[in-house]
């Protein structure tokens, strides 16, 4: 017999609706486990097209799930949809299903999207959200660490095959035994540096896999200190090879980067792998590290609870980011914090032709790209609210002026219909401006090895202008303007036609046609905006980015199905790899 939903008492609804929405997070939880378990096989397989395939999947999943358990509540609540007595009852039924989940954080968050789907709430309301966790401890206890220890009774070297035969028993290795001797070399040469002995290395049970690599993240106990410890792993022809160890919390910081896709590790208790990898980065904040997982959602929960938490804490006003304005978004930050917010302006001026439903295009295309540690992450927020008071007067003026479809200023109250959030970094133009001679040479180097980096993802960035670049507290240069960029297999790259008269080398308006996807590379170095001290600098390196061979050649590989891959540690963190056989 059918329930009659409509003549149900409020309890009886509550429990029927937060029974279907725990329902739902499960079927995501257990969707998401299964697509990550595939990236052990993937990697010693070196199904590449496979392992893309998955993290696709995986982006999508959280959407899709979402998607079908709103039709579900909106059919089941009928006339009650929007009655908050009965979603705060939800509220409560809900926390304890989720009390005994080991994931009781990210089922929060999933209550979360579905309630904000439905009524569009304006800053956030406790009565039908958790905008803290309902617990201020895990409400489960671990059972199991997240890490295994292996105690020092054996040489390093059979220590570290030990370790990575625990994460792939029967793959085939092209070099173990020698990669071994390495690893332990570079590992004694670290803890002799320190003057500590090694007692016991702590190592997460599961692999992170992204890419092409997998990453065995860990922790050395020596001395008194915990030393991160992670062993990077690469697959050619001849196997599985250990291509780098890091030692250091700022190379581990960057294979977390805000700059890099997400990990496919499986865990059945997040909080207690998150709680590790603080030991290794303590300067990372909670948000990111969850999003480095892929558990982006959650992670962006954790970001808006960071944010409320400066607020409390600091008196500062937002005021418009430093660097030069840019013609699609209005950018603001505070001086204390490092988060910048980007609002898209109502109109762009001239020559800008993109859309707004472009650029929310070109962010979406982000998130779901290989970023190769050069395309900064962002995360979007809609009906954020903050007092107005925290709105300097020449901030005010202009959201008001150039982003009123998306600003209102209610009572005392500043809301923000829309807005990215995004890490702070320095904008390339003015680190230059403000660094020595060597780190600005540096910069610009880098500057051009991010857009080689970007071409080998099939990103073109557009608008090669260094105020659309910027530095990160590593020292790397990262991109951040997304209003032009483009798949670089949808380029048309030309060479300049020689002029056939006189008067069109004078011409002021190009003499033949150009197409919209026509890209002159050997006309780059007039738009970089390069001072001239440093173009030098850029030319010894970088001079092949001005022959249209290049681009064409990258295209080629592209096209072919070739899977370039970039490493997020530099070639000096390398291993003396044995010669090809």
């Amino acid at each position: 017999m059918e329930l009659d939903f409509n003549r149900l008492s409020d309890s009886r609804l509550a429990n029927v609706g937060a029974t279907a929405i725990y329902e739902a997070f499960k079927t995501y939880g257990a969707t998401f486990q299964a697509i990550t378990q595939r990236a052990p096989k993937r990697f010693e397989q070196q199904d590449w097209h496979g392992r893309r395939a998955d993290a696709e999947e995986r982006l999508e999943l959280y959407k899709t799930i979402i998607d079908q358990i709103v039709c579900e509540i909106c059919s089941l609540l009928a006339d009650r949809l929007c009655d908050k007595l009965v979603w705060a009852s939800m509220k409560a039924v809900y926390s304890g299903l989720i009390a005994h989940r080991d994931e009781w954080e990210l089922a929060e968050t999933f209550f979360n999207s579905v309630t904000r789907r439905i009524f569009t709430t304006v800053g956030v309301d406790p009565q039908i959200e958790f905008v803290t966790t309902d617990y201020q401890s895990p409400p489960t206890p671990s059972r199991r660490k997240v890490y295994h220890s292996y105690k020092v009774s054996q040489p390093t070297a059979e220590l570290c095959r030990q370790i990575i035969r625990h994460y792939h028993p029967t793959a085939t290795f092209a070099h173990l035994e020698a990669d071994c001797q390495l690893m332990a070399a570079r590992i004694q040469e670290t803890l002799a540096a320190q003057g500590v002995q090694m007692q016991r290395i702590d190592m997460v049970k599961s692999g992170f896999y992204r890419s092409h690599a997998a990453y065995l993240v860990g922790r050395i106990q020596a001395g008194g200190q915990m030393i991160p410890c992670v062993f990077c792993l690469l697959h050619n022809n001849e196997g599985i090879y250990v291509d780098s160890v890091l030692l250091t919390a700022s190379s581990v910081s960057i294979l977390f980067s805000f700059t890099r896709s997400y990990f496919h590790v499986t865990v059945d208790r997040p909080f207690d792998l998150v709680k590790f990898i603080r030991t290794l980065i303590p300067q990372k904040r909670v948000a990111e590290i969850y999003i480095s997982l892929g558990y982006n959602k959650h992670g962006k929960t954790e970001l808006y609870r960071d944010i409320l938490r400066h607020l409390a804490q600091s008196d500062q006003q937002f005021q418009v980011a430093p660097g030069q304005k840019g013609m699609v978004m209005v950018v603001f930050s505070m001086a204390d914090y490092d988060l910048v917010f980007k609002v898209i302006k109502d109109r762009f001026a001239d020559p800008k032709k993109v859309t707004r439903q472009n650029v929310m295009q070109q962010y979406e295309l982000v998130f779901r790209h290989d970023r190769a540690g050069r395309l900064v992450d962002a995360q979007s927020f809609e009906f954020l609210q903050f007092g107005r008071s925290r709105f300097d007067d020449a901030l005010l003026s202009e959201l008001l002026a150039v982003a009123e479809r998306t600003i209102r200023v209610a009572e005392e109250a500043m809301i923000v219909g829309h807005a990215y959030v995004q890490r702070r970094v320095t904008p390339l133009d003015v680190y230059i401006r403000q660094a020595n001679e060597a780190k600005a040479r540096l910069a610009i180097v880098d500057y051009g090895q991010a857009i080689k980096d970007m071409a080998a993802t099939n990103i073109f960035p557009g608008d090669m202008l260094l105020k659309n670049f910027g530095v990160t507290r590593h020292g790397r240069v990262v991109f951040y303007d997304y209003d032009e960029l483009r798949p670089l297999t949808d380029c048309h790259f030309r060479r300049f036609p020689q002029a056939m008269t006189y008067e069109d080398e004078l011409a002021a308006e190009p003499w033949f046609p150009i197409g919209e996807q026509d890209i002159f590379p050997e006309e780059f170095l007039r738009f970089m905006g390069l001072p001239p001290t440093l173009e030098h600098d850029f030319l010894a390196h970088h001079a092949d980015l001005l022959d249209v061979a290049f681009w064409q050649t990258m295209q080629q590989r592209l096209q072919a199905g070739e899977y370039i891959h970039i490493l997020p540690y530099s070639p000096a963190e390398q291993l003396p790899h044995p010669p090809a056989t």
